[in-house]
């Protein structure tokens, strides 16, 4: 039987801005990417999703990001590599001692917006972000891009990675996603998200903005939890997946 982690970006909340339904959507994903506080989120409602991604048997994965609040993390920047590897430490540690906490641990890391993207072409970024996995505990699982360099170098480097997919984002003919700005890069419709994930897990393929079909070798699904009707799209997915005969199981040991 064919097997696919579905997860969702989360614990982003605080008290200015809820941007998600994390109780809801961790009794649908199999996997919870957790704020790490540089992006989003408050120390307190991380310490929650954490709880309760906990109570769930949801594998939890660090989601560090650039330190960009006020842009949600979605600016792209450009710090040096020292500093970049020591903002990724100290993310990392945090959240670590947080699970801890709460009778959690940290599986797998997968950056945050811009980061993530940055690191999926940039090798001189990619390299710091691996270096300070490394150096904080290599047993953690990289979770990237699909194709991107990033997997590469960690992989080069002995850690263990996973490649993603996105449910409700679009791609571009190359395997990377739509920027945010341009027209197709966030879809909302949770039938076609659905089962273009089916599609994908059975054929390997998803539809790119253009109209051609991207190879896409991925051991984990997405579904962003601050999108419009992100448990909506996160449930159907899961129910036309295993509708499907496709297992929802996560990628690391909980």
């Amino acid at each position: 039987m064919a097997s696919i982690d579905l997860n969702s970006d989360l614990g982003e909340n605080s008290a200015e801005r809820v941007v998600s339904d994390d109780a809801a959507m961790l009794e649908i994903v199999t996997s919870a990417n957790v704020s790490c506080g540089f992006h989003a989120g408050s120390a307190e409602g991380i310490r929650d999703t954490l709880t309760a991604a906990v109570a769930n048997r949801v594998a939890i994965g660090a989601h560090p990001a650039y330190r960009d609040r006020e842009n949600f993390g979605r600016t792209p920047l450009e710090p040096e590599s020292r500093a970049l590897q020591a903002e990724v430490e100290y993310q990392l540690g945090a959240l670590m001692a947080l699970a801890a906490a709460v009778g959690g641990r940290v599986a797998y890391v997968k950056p945050h917006g811009a980061l993530y993207n940055t690191i999926a072409r940039d090798e001189r970024q990619a390299r710091a972000v691996v270096a300070a996995v490394r150096a904080v505990d290599p047993a953690l699982v990289m979770l990237g891009l699909a194709g991107g360099v990033v997997l590469d170098i960690a992989a080069g480097a002995g850690l263990r990675t996973a490649a993603e997919a996105f449910a409700d984002r679009g791609y571009l003919p190359d395997g990377t996603l739509v920027p945010r700005t341009q027209p197709g890069a966030v879809l909302h419709d949770p039938s076609v998200v659905a089962r273009r994930m089916v599609r994908l897990i059975e054929s390997g393929v998803v539809r790119a903005v253009d109209g051609t079909d991207v190879r896409i070798d991925a051991q984990s699904i997405c579904v962003h939890g601050d999108s419009p009707g992100a448990v909506t799209m996160a449930a159907e997915t899961k129910r036309m997946l295993q509708g499907a005969g496709i297992e929802i199981a996560p990628f690391v040991v909980v």
